[in-house]
């Protein structure tokens, strides 16, 4: 969280982090289990690690950015934690303690990694749901013209 504060003012963080997106396709989100992160994130204790990465059942553009912003946030803090803690396992490769790496390789992959996939997977989401905001605020829009020029 330290390092992640001290980028966040960055340039780039604002054109190079806030936009990662490792894994696209849908169909090897489902393949590597994302849902099932999902799952347990939503259903478990875990939901109440982060409550303010919450969407309310009817949100405006504004709500849109701040949740993006607040997941990217928590994107790039569970992928610093990742790097980490890859850098903590291969010092103990080194010192040739495999079943200590391992275990911890899983658990990162658990606990940073999948979140980390997870945020992304969720910013596609709010990606496509802007779209859908924007194509009804411009439908809206030309109605109201339509209806102007008609009552002139």
């Amino acid at each position: 969280m330290i390092i992640n504060a001290f980028l966040i003012n960055t340039s780039f963080y604002k054109k190079k982090l806030t936009d990662l997106n490792f894994v696209r396709s849908k169909k090897l989100n489902r393949l590597i289990g994302i849902g099932a992160i999902k799952w347990i994130i939503k259903n478990t204790f875990f939901k109440f690690f982060n409550p303010k990465l919450k969407m309310k059942s009817k949100v405006d553009q504004n709500e849109l950015n701040i949740l993006r912003n607040d997941m990217t946030l928590a994107e790039i803090n569970h992928l610093i934690a990742f790097i980490s803690v890859i850098i903590f396992t291969l010092v103990m490769v080194l010192k040739e303690r495999y079943l200590g790496a391992l275990v911890m390789t899983i658990a990162n992959m658990l606990m940073n990694l999948y979140p980390a996939l997870l945020q992304q997977e969720n910013k596609r989401r709010i990606a496509q749901l802007e779209k859908v905001l924007n194509r009804e605020r411009l439908i809206s829009f030309a109605t109201e013209i339509r209806s102007t020029s008609i009552a002139n």
